[in-house]
């Protein structure tokens, strides 16, 4: 069995984005790992390069930015990376690099990929998430984070990113998919606040679009963390690839995770999940079997 891994970053040094660590994080698990370098403002490729793995293959990209609006950009350009995953791995494992894998699960991932490998019905594994927010002690809780999500696909090149990249599809249909026992964390939403403020005043204008925008020229001073309807309080542990960004935060944040807003609808389902496990009306980017 053969697993490749594939990512697409442009301006990580910019960005601050943990692309190093997303990257290693799964190094132990893949056979090969292909990194989409888009053309960028800063050494993107040279950090990727530091991590002096013999197992990353590079290759370069030119992003269309005028495909920029809604992320459709994102997913042209791992369907571009999908493409250079070597023709005889059975399975792609994509990680987008705000996303890193702990280490407690690589067992349990490639057991995931050995004990399906010859059920061609499947051709996706879904993992769940873990979305930190502000800083690296809090998560989302919420139904606005989605709480699954595929991260392994069969080596098809007839699968293709879906919209933004946050899934895949075949022939416009969801993949045939089995949840597997792992998590990706997610750290897209962590960073000094200054920084994170820089970021998505770029994105507004180029991504997110108006009300983004809007709301960052309204806002005093630099982006604050207080637009959240429900966070918890982390107690597990971090990836440890994690452990050199985590030691060099800079920056503190007290959240009150007592305070929940919620209309009364979303404040039921919220607590009808929270005690059943159930989440119903949620979208769904696969089809469990």
């Amino acid at each position: 069995m053969k697993i490749s891994g594939f990512t697409i970053i442009r301006n990580a040094i910019i960005n601050d984005y943990p692309a190093v660590e997303a990257i290693t994080s799964i190094l132990p698990v893949v056979d090969e790992m292909v990194v989409a370098v888009g053309k960028s403002d800063d050494d993107t490729e040279g950090l990727i390069r530091s991590i002096g793995s013999d197992k990353i293959r590079i290759v370069h990209s030119t992003w269309d930015l005028s495909q920029l609006p809604g992320g459709k950009v994102m997913a042209l350009e791992t369907d571009k990376a999908f493409a250079h995953v070597s023709a005889d791995s059975d399975w792609a494992f994509y990680i987008q690099c705000d996303e890193v894998v702990h280490e407690k699960y690589h067992l349990a991932i490639r057991k995931a990929c050995e004990q399906q490998l010859d059920n061609k019905q499947v051709l996706g594994l879904v993992f769940g998430y873990v979305h930190f927010y502000g800083t690296y002690d809090y998560y989302g809780d919420s139904r606005r984070w989605y709480n699954k999500e595929i991260r392994i696909i069969r080596n098809d090149k007839r699968i293709q990113s879906f919209r933004d990249a946050q899934g895949f599809r075949m022939d416009g249909k969801r993949l045939p998919s089995k949840l597997i026992e792992a998590e990706i964390y997610h750290y897209g939403w962590v960073k000094n606040p200054a920084l994170m403020d820089k970021k998505l005043r770029t994105l507004s204008t180029n991504w997110m679009g108006k009300q983004m925008k809007d709301r960052l020229e309204n806002m005093e001073g630099v982006f604050n963390y207080d637009e959240f309807d429900s966070l918890e309080k982390f107690k597990g542990t971090h990836p440890v690839v994690m452990g050199k960004r985590i030691n060099e935060k800079n920056w503190e944040l007290q959240v009150d995770v007592t305070k929940k807003r919620f209309t009364p609808k979303k404040y039921f389902l919220y607590l009808l999940e929270k005690f059943t496990g159930i989440r119903p009306f949620t979208f769904k980017n696969y089809k469990l079997i």
